[in-house]
């Protein structure tokens, strides 16, 4: 495994884990893509599968499961593990994307929400409930992904799905702003869930922070930033 403590390699080609801490405004495509040229132009290497386990949002930050050669078989093991969150939700606005890669579309009271309140809401999205995904996500819809179609203004329509959140934990509640821990399976929208619960609150609300600190055992505090792995490749 390659993380911040690293100082030497294997073989790419045979396969190694690299935990990374996505930069913001990167996309999960572009540290694929950067990791995937380093390894061919640094090393010399000229075929070699890259993958990673389980997309960021441009706008979120933290750890990324990126994995090289044969050990991208095993991907889906990565995805399948338990994820945490840091995430910061504005209540009182909405955007399409619900949150900052798009402008406040409209606005909604939030002066009359409490923490007893937002307690009690939280309660009701612990342990398994169903979502339905933002409009603006990758989930497929007859072979597009959904983002492009509503791009251009069609109408879309996803399906709720099953999940689970173990744990929401309150870190900070100043209004209009709600910071929280969330503990949670495979296949969870933050976003969503900032949608989900602000409604049930009578309000709206979007994400303006996301962070990922933890996928199963991982932590972000041991991954390794890319421009110094890539440093580390030359």
């Amino acid at each position: 495994m390659i993380s911040k403590q690293s100082t030497s390699f294997s073989d790419f080609q045979e396969g190694e884990v690299i935990l990374i801490n996505k930069p913001y405004t990167w996309s999960s495509f572009d540290i694929v893509r950067k990791l995937k040229y380093a390894l061919k132009h640094n090393l010399g290497i000229k075929k070699i599968k890259v993958g990673h386990a389980g997309t960021l949002d441009p706008l979120a930050t933290g750890l990324m499961i990126v994995c090289t050669g044969k050990e991208t078989k095993n991907i889906e093991s990565y995805q399948a593990q338990i994820k945490e969150y840091i995430t910061t939700i504005k209540l009182g606005s909405t955007t399409p994307t619900f949150d900052l890669e798009s402008e406040v579309d409209k606005e909604y009271p939030y002066e009359h929400i409490t923490q007893e309140m937002v307690e009690e809401t939280l309660k009701k999205f612990t342990g398994s409930i169903l979502q339905t995904p933002p409009i603006h996500s990758a989930v497929k819809v007859n072979g597009k992904r959904a983002y492009e179609l509503a791009r251009k203004g069609k109408e879309v329509k996803l399906k709720a799905k099953s999940l689970v959140i173990d744990e929401f934990e309150i870190l900070d509640f100043t209004l209009p702003e709600l910071k929280l821990r969330i503990v949670c399976s495979k296949g969870t929208y933050i976003r969503a869930l900032a949608r989900d619960i602000a409604e049930d609150l009578k309000s709206g609300g979007h994400l303006i922070t996301l962070h990922r600190s933890k996928i199963g055992e991982y932590n972000n505090d041991s991954a390794i930033e890319v421009d110094d792995l890539i440093g580390l490749l030359t």
